[in-house]
């Protein structure tokens, strides 16, 4: 009975080995930012940019008193983010986009507590994420809606544990014509999950993946406009709702 038990044992360790193996190595076949966009944004010779504590830091020249905190997509690394990143430093805000444990924002949740406690400058603080990253953000700006400015949904939405339909947190949520993956039926969804004063922009022609600068994503469609074209509309709204909210 006493090696029956042994062998069982050691069979489930073994079976818990082998899943988290094979959990690791599909974790980190990431999706990384293009050559262009390395090329692009230089985030090791530009002074403004930093990394720290596993966080890639945008900081502006003149600040508007107003931070970003974007969690990643899943499986897609910090810097396919960057030209979001600078675009809004140079408009004034403060970006920090965080690297998940496994790429998963699910196990970072926290980061924004993290980064809004680091930060000796107090910010008026907005909480976006892309795709998974923006459920990530939904959980956590559910339990803290004192520390949070606003929810900004990149190709995202909440699941009903964070139901935000009954109070007044400001949201605007950002989705794409020819997304594969978040589809229009799913922001449609989404909406009785949302306050009724939500914002909601359609991209037209864009994709899932046109919301980082990764190159394609398996499961999407193709875009019709250019991830440039898609990236710098995603950053004009986002400024243009940060400075009415």
């Amino acid at each position: 009975m006493k090696k029956v038990l042994k062998w069982t044992v050691i069979l489930l360790l073994a079976v818990i080995v082998v899943v988290f193996l094979a959990f690791y190595i599909w974790s980190e076949q990431t999706y990384s930012a293009t050559e262009k966009l390395t090329k692009t944004v230089k985030i090791e010779d530009d002074p403004l940019i930093e990394e720290k504590n596993d966080w890639l830091v945008f900081k502006s020249e003149d600040s508007n008193g107003k931070g970003v905190i974007l969690y990643p997509g899943a499986k897609v690394e910090v810097e396919a983010y960057g030209y979001i990143g600078k675009s809004l430093a140079d408009k004034g805000y403060t970006v920090v986009i965080p690297k998940m444990p496994f790429h998963i924002a699910f196990f970072g949740i926290n980061e924004a507590e993290k980064i809004i406690s680091d930060f000796d400058e107090k910010l008026e603080w907005y909480l976006s994420g892309h795709s998974l990253g923006g459920v990530a953000a939904a959980s956590y700006t559910y339990d803290h809606q004192d520390e949070v400015k606003g929810v900004i949904f990149l190709a995202s939405y909440p699941t009903k544990s964070a139901d935000f339909s009954k109070g007044d947190m400001p949201v605007l949520s950002i989705y794409a014509e020819n997304d594969g993956l978040t589809t229009g039926d799913d922001i449609e969804k989404s909406k009785k999950l949302l306050p009724s004063n939500a914002a909601f922009h359609k991209i037209e022609g864009g994709n899932h993946a046109g919301f980082g600068v990764y190159g394609p994503q398996k499961g999407d469609k193709k875009a019709s406009i250019s991830v440039w074209e898609q990236q710098d509309e995603i950053i004009q709204v986002m400024d243009d709702w940060m400075r009415e909210n």
